[in-house]
């Protein structure tokens, strides 16, 4: 991850500007980058998307004005605005038909001079990935290029190898950033610093300590109106096989022996290589009451809104530990945390009756990764008085006690700064997908039926039953 560098002169290609990623998050981002000083000199950023939904370059500079003010962290006024906002232009581009968009980009880099690199942000569906990347090919703009796609990856192994190969044909895998804004959070990335910097946590952090690890992400939100993509894909490819399971992969790697791309990469796979193939029988499907009734939902449909799962990785480390991986949509919380339960004492010296054993949520290592987040380490303490009493007690270390927000960049900020660096530490590899696809298989093959639970709630009582004899820090864990 280089430090104190800054990027070679940019032509940045928003694919899909007109869309809600780039509204809420890619041109507020871009923004803050420029207004910190984080992009290169000569840089220009250029919406596009199909002619249907072309806009002037006026049209574009407002869209983005009003995307800033609306969802920004800094105000769109001032001199940083101004100069920002005369390196916007748009140009659309359809497969059949990309001369305004290559239109666009030649008049950029004439104002830029030299031979500025590209980078192509493909902010749309899944389905376009493939005709975008033949297109840029076939039209000669993926030369000096980079190419950042967005999730999901294909939909099973089989989409996932075939768009691997359309984009292969076009790009260099080291051209590739397959972006998971997760990886950019600076508390999933500080996982690696709390592991590898510390000797207090990295000896126990195995098989001979840990009882079990959770990794649990419950949304308050529905599907809000976004039937027609989360129909086809449901909780388990929208959230766990990108999101949580690229946060296993840091959770459980090996100690790389140098924090360059290459090597994190390479610890990642390793343990995605030694996961076991999931087991249908060990996975919870839920639907939460209503969905059916959303717009655009089919009236039978078992597409899952919740998945509750139990992962195991076969190798030294964590042989036998079970890994238990939760998200959903419409649930009492939105909490995105790591639970790695330390094994008990084998000596219970003290008098511990049963029913405070039964309550006590001592004993564990808590990371909220929800930025800024926090790290507690929970244990049992003596009371004061004459008598050995126990009590719970809770060390919390809280990012935004110690660390100004100011100072940080947004998951996308960030990738979007790493991809213009040339660095993809924080990006899946074509490896990486296609083995989580692979473990899969079975249960995308075999699902287990949708189980109906209580908008507001913890999802199906059988997620209670998955767990056991554990239990999950959420709802009951503080924080």
């Amino acid at each position: 991850m280089p430090a104190n560098s800054r990027p070679d002169d940019h032509i940045i290609v928003l694919f899909g500007a007109t869309g809600d990623l780039a509204r809420r998050k890619l041109l507020p981002g871009l923004f803050h980058l420029a207004k910190s000083g984080l992009l290169p000199d000569g840089y220009r950023v250029i919406g596009t998307a199909p002619a249907r939904f072309a806009m002037s370059e006026d049209q574009f500079r407002a869209h983005a004005r009003s995307s800033v003010a609306q969802f920004g962290l800094a105000s769109p006024t001032g001199a940083a605005w101004q100069a920002f906002e005369s390196r916007l232009s748009f140009g659309s581009a359809d497969p059949d038909d990309p001369k305004p968009l290559a239109e666009a980009i030649a008049v950029a880099s004439e104002a830029i001079g030299g031979n500025p690199r590209r980078l192509f942000h493909l902010a749309v569906p899944p389905s376009a990935f493939a005709p975008v990347v033949a297109m840029l090919g076939q039209t000669g703009l993926a030369e000096n290029a980079r190419v950042i796609i967005e999730r999901p990856f294909g939909t099973d192994l089989r989409s996932c190898q075939e768009l691997t190969a359309a984009v292969h044909a076009v790009f260099a895998e080291e051209q590739v950033f397959r972006i998971d804004h997760f990886l950019g959070k600076e508390s999933v990335d500080n996982i690696l610093a709390l592991r590898f910097a510390n000797g207090l946590f990295e000896p126990i952090w195995n098989r001979d300590h840990i009882s079990h690890v959770q990794i649990d992400v419950p949304e308050t939100i529905g599907i809000e109106g976004r039937a027609g993509f989360f129909e086809g894909t449901g909780t388990f490819r929208d959230m766990i096989i990108t999101h949580l399971f690229q946060v296993l992969g840091f959770v459980a790697m090996e100690p790389p022996t140098s924090l360059s791309a290459k090597c994190l990469r390479d610890e990642k796979s390793k343990v995605f290589q030694a996961l076991r193939p999931l087991d249908p029988a060990r996975v919870v499907r839920g639907q939460y009451i209503g969905y059916r009734s959303e717009p655009g939902v089919a009236p039978g449909s078992q597409t899952e809104t919740f998945t509750a799962l139990k992962v195991e990785i076969d190798n030294w480390r964590w042989a036998g530990v079970p890994f238990y991986l939760r998200s959903g949509k419409s649930m009492a919380q939105r909490r995105q945390v790591i639970v790695l339960g330390l094994k008990e004492p084998v000596l219970r010296m003290f008098p511990v009756s049963a029913k405070t054993r039964e309550s006590q949520r001592a004993n564990e290592i808590v990371i909220d990764f929800d930025d800024p987040g926090w790290i507690a380490v929970r244990f049992l303490t003596k009371e004061p008085g004459p008598h050995m009493r126990l009590r719970e007690v809770e060390m919390t270390f809280r990012y935004a006690d110690s660390f100004h927000k100011m100072h940080g960049l947004e998951g996308y900020e960030r990738l979007i700064l790493e991809a213009m660096l040339g660095d993809q530490s924080l990006f899946t590899r074509s490896d990486e997908i296609e083995r989580l696809w692979e473990v899969a298989t079975a249960l995308l093959e075999s699902p287990p039926p949708a189980e109906p639970y209580e908008p507001g709630g913890w999802g199906p009582a059988s997620a209670r039953q998955l767990i056991a004899p554990h239990r999950w820090y959420l709802p009951d864990g503080k924080g």
